[in-house]
């Protein structure tokens, strides 16, 4: 038997389709019920699903009137505030393009993105980096007053037209814009059993902020397209504050990254959470010191997912069919997945590369402006993760690393290549690499390794790396060598970089 797992497909997304008016459906039979509780140590801020829609379809008329038409690709530069899913969804409700962006962007890194999109309009929240541009920008406070506008119809159209684009890291060093269409939602169902256990009386608390596209989806879209409860913290919550939030405020489910239950899992204190069924973690692999840790503390369950921001996440554990250990899970109902080599599915047990077919709704329609580099990810009918793993006889998927040198902070992937080049260009540099590191059991950092005429200050390189990188991408850790490891061609081996920086400690 061949590595390929196949259950059928999943129910065929309608012909006339808008994302927004899918996640917010239940505003007309439920417009009473809270699909938004915006949490405080002294308090909460509550939208109902009624106020929600019409908060939406309001910014959405606002955005019209400023001239914007469907098909405007419209950048994303705000902070951590409901502002932020509420432009984004008011923007597809009317066939604009929103692009969510993180507020940590540096001004280079926004505007390479302006350079490569050419957007029609700029939401910018005050504070929020952006450089000197031509583009016309919205303020918050605008953006805020438009709430209140009369409703904008909905713009149904092809569930296969570009609804939203969002950056990852390239391993050409170069972040790409992934365009994903309006059917990307309604392949999200298959996360509800396949991931969440969602039902439409859970309470589902994500540590994350409002604009972190992990948040956007597990946290907000869909809760409300189950006509579930999303609960979101204030800026400012420490994630030893959380429990006590989950606890006053009944939450059923809790998601963040691992980095994040690291955090108030720092002893054995019992969390007394009554209503909590289990938790969600996503973004990198969880340790089994942290799961175990969460078991013993909550007495609830830890499910992964595993995925990319080409597909969200497609393989996963839950809490009818948990992860076998060791294993990420299996692929979620409805998805067509396989471990791949060449020639195609690898036998079950043998090692390949995790691929999805390119028939799932929820694959992207593409890198923007980049289709040979869209087409170099595709083998046949396959999209290529370029993760290795092997696939046993339940379709238990586990997970072998990487077949290039991406790395993982904090949940985010990150390009060697981006961090290497903003490295070189200082003049002290030679030559610089870089690599995350385990530097303990449950954390890894991003290292950088370089070479030149003598030792710089780590005050320095710190300042440098930050003038163009966004604080997740910048290195903890700078350490001058006298060589950097090549291979006989000369090219950089940085998983070589590892047994240097041990050298050191």
């Amino acid at each position: 038997m061949t590595s390929l797992f196949d259950q059928g497909p999943p129910p065929p997304c309608p012909q006339s389709f808008n994302m927004a008016a899918h996640v917010l459906g239940r505003a007309d039979t439920q417009p009473d019920k809270v699909a938004l509780a915006v949490l405080g140590l002294s308090g909460a801020e509550r939208w109902n699903f009624g106020r929600l829609k019409a908060a939406v379809l309001g910014t959405a008329s606002g955005l019209l009137e400023t001239g914007l038409k469907p098909g405007d690709i419209v950048l994303m530069r705000l902070g951590n505030t409901v502002e932020f899913p509420i432009a984004y969804l008011a923007c597809m409700a009317v066939g604009l393009v929103p692009v969510p962006t993180s507020s940590q962007l540096t001004e280079p890194e926004v505007a390479n993105i302006i350079d490569t999109l050419a957007p029609a309009a700029i939401l910018l929240g005050e504070g929020i980096a952006c450089p000197e541009t031509e583009t016309a920008t919205i303020d918050q406070r605008t953006l805020e007053a438009m709430r209140d506008l009369p409703p904008a119809a909905y713009h149904m159209g092809d569930p296969d037209r570009l609804a939203y684009i969002i950056y990852t890291s390239g391993t050409s060093g170069v972040p790409r814009a992934v365009a994903h269409a309006h059917r990307a939602i309604w392949a999200r169902q298959m996360m509800f059993d396949g991931w969440y256990g969602l039902r439409e009386d859970d309470r589902l608390l994500h540590a994350g902020a409002f604009n972190w596209t992990y948040t956007l989806g597990t946290g907000l879209m869909d809760p409300w397209t189950k006509g579930a409860t999303a609960l979101i913290p204030q800026p400012g919550i420490a994630p030893d504050q959380l429990p006590l939030l989950m606890k006053r405020h009944d939450a059923t489910i809790f998601a963040a990254a691992p980095g994040v239950f690291r955090k108030f899992l720092r002893d054995d204190t019992p969390l007394s959470l009554p209503k909590l069924r289990h938790a969600l973690s996503a973004g990198e692999k969880m340790s089994d010191r942290v799961r175990a840790n969460w078991n013993a503390a909550t007495g609830t369950k830890v499910y992964e997912a595993y995925g990319m921001s080409e597909c969200s996440t497609f393989i996963s554990g839950n809490p009818t069919h948990p992860a076998a250990p060791g294993t990420l899970g299996r692929p979620q109902q409805g998805r067509h997945v396989a471990i791949i080599d060449e020639n195609g599915p690898v036998p079950l047990g043998q090692e390949g590369t995790i691929a999805i077919h390119r028939s799932d709704p929820g694959l992207m329609l593409g890198y923007m402006h980049a289709a040979e580099d869209t087409a170099a990810h595709f083998q046949g009918d396959w999209f290529v993760t370029g993760d290795q793993g092997s696939m046993d006889a339940d379709g238990q998927i586990t997970y072998l690393g990487r077949a290039d040198d991406m790395m993982n902070a904090g949940g985010y992937r990150v390009s060697p290549l981006e961090v290497e080049a903003a490295l070189n260009s200082h003049p002290g540099i030679t030559q610089a690499a870089v690599t995350d590191i385990v530097v303990k059991e449950d954390a890894r950092l991003i290292m950088a390794f370089y070479t030149g005429p003598e030792p710089l200050p780590i005050e320095t390189l710190q300042a440098h790396t930050a003038q163009s990188l966004a604080p997740y991408k910048c290195p903890r850790g700078f350490f001058h060598v006298d060589t950097l490891p090549t291979g006989a061609n000369g090219k950089l081996l940085r998983r070589k970089l590892r047994p240097i920086y041990e050298s050191l400690q």
